[in-house]
């Protein structure tokens, strides 16, 4: 268990979090609130096969990737944590960012195809959303913050070595 813990730390070390293990701790509901709740509306909106659902999530993509709060963030901080005694949460790290500006690419993309009757299609590219969302919601790995670590971390080596 204490394997498991270590490694989904890193995982939000990964992310873009300078986070203690205490703090991590603490945090634990709070990091996985915002994508534990978009996962289940994109999911829903998945089951209904419907375009204008999958289009409204596209606004709360924009404000998550471009800003340091998602929106969810914020019920997060002003209602939700004063329920469990947990802490706020700390501004979202760019890599965190840059996942939801890829969520919300393929929230566009999966709208425009149950809006244009490739549901089929739409519903590969939504279960593979949803499905790397229950990743970073169950155990924190996020694997676009994990490409763009591998992809940081090559150039890195690259300048080291020049």
């Amino acid at each position: 268990m204490k394997t498991l813990t270590a490694w989904m730390d890193a995982n939000l070390t990964v992310q873009g979090y300078t986070l203690t293990a205490g703090q991590s701790r603490a945090l634990r509901f709070g990091l996985r609130w915002s994508t534990g709740a978009c996962m289940a509306l994109a999911a829903a909106a998945l089951l209904l096969q419907s375009e204008i659902f999958i289009l409204m999530l596209v606004p709360i993509g924009i404000v998550a990737g471009w800003t340091s709060r998602h929106p969810f963030d914020l019920i997060w901080n002003y209602g939700l944590r004063h329920l469990t005694g947990s802490p706020a949460l700390p501004p979202n790290p760019q890599r965190r960012r840059h996942a939801f500006k890829l969520a919300t690419i393929f929230l566009v993309a999966i709208g425009l195809l149950f809006a244009f009757g490739y549901a089929t299609v739409a519903l590969i590219l939504g279960a593979l959303m949803v499905a790397v969302c229950g990743l970073v919601t169950s155990v924190n790995f996020c694997v676009p913050s994990t490409m763009l670590n591998i992809v940081d971390t090559k150039r890195n080596e690259r300048r080291g070595s020049s």
